[in-house]
């Protein structure tokens, strides 16, 4: 069931919603296989009706199963919209789409977590990246040790002009 506001509700008030919105109604269309959304989305919103606009403040939460892009581990990555705040107009050239005097908040909620998602899920910042045949790290070396091959730069300062 879509997150749906009723106008005429809020005529008289403004509303309180909380709850969970299965994945599923949130239609995210990932084609990212290292994130995927599995368990519900959490949202905690307050709306009301301001003339000619509806103000949602709130605050959204939803966790995605990720795996590091460096070294493949699986781990769960929180999202969390808090504070949370969307103004949609009721008239004028890109007012919000009314069915039955009821509003649909999904689209808007739907995007507003797909530009948060992680373009590149880290498990950890520090993360080193798959370990090589030795058992470390490929990206282990430390600052001062001497590196066995010289670097390009080394070998453009041999030359003499």
């Amino acid at each position: 069931m879509p997150l749906r506001v009723n106008l005429r509700h809020l005529e008289e008030h403004e509303i309180h919603l909380k709850g969970e919105l299965p994945v599923e109604e949130l239609d995210l269309n990932l084609r990212d296989d290292m994130c995927r959304a599995k368990k519900p989305l959490q949202y905690n919103l307050e709306i009301q009706q301001m003339e000619h606009e509806l103000l949602v403040q709130g605050e959204l939460h939803l966790t995605l199963n990720c795996e590091c892009v460096r070294c493949l581990k699986p781990f769960e990555h929180t999202l969390t919209l808090k504070p949370w705040t969307r103004l949609l107009p009721l008239e004028g050239e890109e007012k919000t789409p009314i069915d039955n005097d009821s509003v649909d908040l999904t689209p808007y909620v739907r995007e507003d977590i797909l530009l948060e998602f992680p373009q590149h899920p880290l498990c950890e910042t520090e993360c080193r990246g798959l370990p090589t045949q030795t058992g470390k790290a490929k990206n282990s070396t430390k600052p001062g040790d001497s590196q066995k091959e010289p670097s390009a730069w080394t070998e453009l300062d041999k030359l003499k002009f």
